[in-house]
């Protein structure tokens, strides 16, 4: 009995010190699925991740921006990277983006005072996007087919009549 409550004590003392390091920024992440996120001009908050939807920075994200199937807009600051994937991002004149600001499969427009600390790439296209799609699908079709095959049933064919 005295080992339990002693672990149960450890365990208690454990969190109760670690919490306030893991929420040292105060910044909390958001992540959505098919609904658009907005910071606010004067918020902070940690990363941005939408799947499905868009991102547009008004305030400061203190981690980095990602879309997949949407579009990022900064007007903002984004202290890591920025990352647009299957959409396009757009720099304001006042956007800063501390890291890499990178598009696959969308255009970049970049207003000639937006800041990015780090490199600028753009891979845009209708081949890129599809390349997108069917790529990691082509492993899957390949997984059912191998599937069919083997539960298809092996039949010996009727010997044909004359």
């Amino acid at each position: 009995m005295h080992r339990l409550a002693c672990l149960t004590l450890s365990t208690l003392l454990l969190l109760v010190t670690a919490a306030p390091a893991l929420h040292a920024s105060g910044k909390e992440d958001r992540v959505q699925f098919g609904r658009s996120i907005v910071v606010d001009e004067n918020e902070e908050v940690g990363d941005v991740v939408c799947i499905g939807c868009s991102i547009h920075v008004i305030g400061k994200c203190n981690g980095d921006a990602v879309s997949i199937g949407g579009s990022i807009r900064i007007e903002g600051a984004v202290r890591g990277d920025a990352v647009a994937v299957g959409g396009g991002m757009r720099l304001d004149d006042s956007a800063t983006v501390g890291g890499d600001a990178v598009t696959v499969g969308g255009r970049l427009s970049r207003h000639p005072n937006a800041v990015v600390k780090g490199e600028v790439t753009s891979e845009a296209g209708p081949f890129i996007l599809l390349a997108l799609v069917l790529v990691p699908l082509v492993p899957v079709l390949l997984i059912v087919a191998l599937i069919v095959w083997l539960v298809k049933p092996n039949r010996p064919r009727a010997p044909a009549t004359g």
